[in-house]
């Protein structure tokens, strides 16, 4: 292990520190009370008046923050202290500011500078992030639904009047998203459910609908936690949950599982491009669902020719599956369904480009405790109840 210098530990806190108030600045604007008070009074009181709703905005703000990172921290930690347990030299967590982001980062990793040498430590240090983290964003998200305010209080928010003015009748949320016209709003930002969300949600009353969640700090954050614990648990390459797959069955198995899974993403891919290439093509003179089909075909035979490193064998049978079940789903289904599907091409690009979906083998294979193995497919679990297929998408 590298010693923990006056200099390192600098750098990681001004990474925190800028994170945290990029989180704070991007969080305020979907999750700041921006109205609530009569405009006559706001005139009146001039800049008192202002200064109070400023901070309202930017506690609110902070709140997001730090709920956020006390998850990306903790699970982050978590590795880092397996590591260290383990004598494994690795980094302090790295946060990463990114203001131009919806929530002002793109997460917390930390670099493994030495090779983990045998199955346990492994999985030890695979497995240690996503569960202390899961336990932080479980006990955030039951406390946002235990502290539910009732639906008016959305009547803090500006540009929902149409939707206040169905709450003020019906005292509930609408089953489908409303728009203020008056606003020009042509699309709102739907959040994926999950069958754990779903599941924690029964047990509450007026838990808003997955259109307005993002203003609600406590589920906002919570559901993140969620979703950034189930993308680490995508059971591929050198993520968490490739960590922790491989060392449950082994090398040969878990790589038939990731080549197998890399097609499922594939798929969902393509229900999000061909659409999305579609619409791009209907702009011009060409024959847009012909264009679609082959540009997304040629895109695919790409990324897993790339993936299964020229394996023609694998490559063309898993490319045949995919376009079958594109074609399939499809025509089955209306193609607006899979409308928040194209961010599985992101995906398909950056486990093909960077995490790859084959787990190298360690020095030493040793079986894993009954207490491992029973944490690492509750893991996996978690990962079943936590994945949403369309998890940020927009909507009409």
């Amino acid at each position: 292990m590298n010693p923990l210098t006056a200099r390192i530990i600098f750098r990681h806190s001004l990474l925190f520190v800028l994170t945290f108030l990029s989180a704070s600045f991007t969080g305020a604007l979907f999750v700041g009370h921006t109205s609530g008070l009569p405009d006559e009074f706001i005139l009146f009181s001039g800049e008192g008046l202002a200064l109070y709703i400023t901070e309202v905005v930017i506690w609110e703000g902070v709140l997001f923050a730090t709920l956020l990172l006390a998850f990306l921290g903790v699970h982050e930690f978590g590795h880092y202290f397996a590591a260290v347990r383990h004598r494994i030299d690795a980094s302090l967590p790295y946060f990463i500011p990114f203001p131009i982001s919806p929530i002002g980062t793109l997460g917390a990793v930390i670099r493994i500078r030495s090779r983990i040498q045998n199955s346990i430590h492994m999985f030890d240090v695979g497995a240690s992030g996503p569960i202390a983290g899961f336990i932080v964003a479980l006990i955030i998200l039951i406390y946002g639904f235990s502290t539910l305010p009732d639906p008016d209080y959305m009547q803090n928010f500006a540009g929902h009047e149409t939707l206040n003015e169905y709450i003020e009748e019906h005292g509930t949320f609408p089953d489908e998203p409303v728009t203020d016209t008056s606003q020009n709003e042509a699309e709102v930002m739907v959040l994926g459910n999950t069958l754990l969300f779903s599941l924690i949600a029964s047990f509450f009353d007026d838990v808003p609908p997955m259109w307005e969640l993002y203003h609600y700090p406590f589920l906002f954050a919570g559901w993140l936690g969620l979703f950034f614990t189930a993308l680490n648990l995508l059971p591929v390459g050198q993520l968490d949950g490739g960590h922790i797959l491989y060392t449950l069955i082994g090398y040969r198995r878990h790589r038939l599982v990731a080549r197998c899974f890399l097609v499922l993403v594939m798929t969902l891919a393509g229900l999000g491009a061909l659409p999305l290439i579609q619409m791009i093509a209907s702009e011009y003179d060409v024959p847009e669902k012909l264009v679609a089909w082959v540009l997304w075909g040629i895109l695919a035979l790409t990324l897993l020719n790339r993936a299964f490193r020229g394996n023609l064998v694998w490559t063309f049978i898993s490319w045949s599956v995919v376009l079958l079940a594109n074609l399939v789903l499809l025509t089955v289904f209306d193609p607006t369904v899979f409308s928040g599907f194209t961010i599985w091409i992101f995906w398909a690009f950056f486990i093909v480009f960077l995490v790859g979906i084959e787990h190298p083998p360690v020095l030493y294979e040793v079986p894993l405790t009954p207490e491992r193995k029973a944490l690492g497919w509750i893991c996996m679990a978690i990962f079943l109840l936590c994945i949403s297929p369309n998890p940020i998408y927009f909507t009409q």
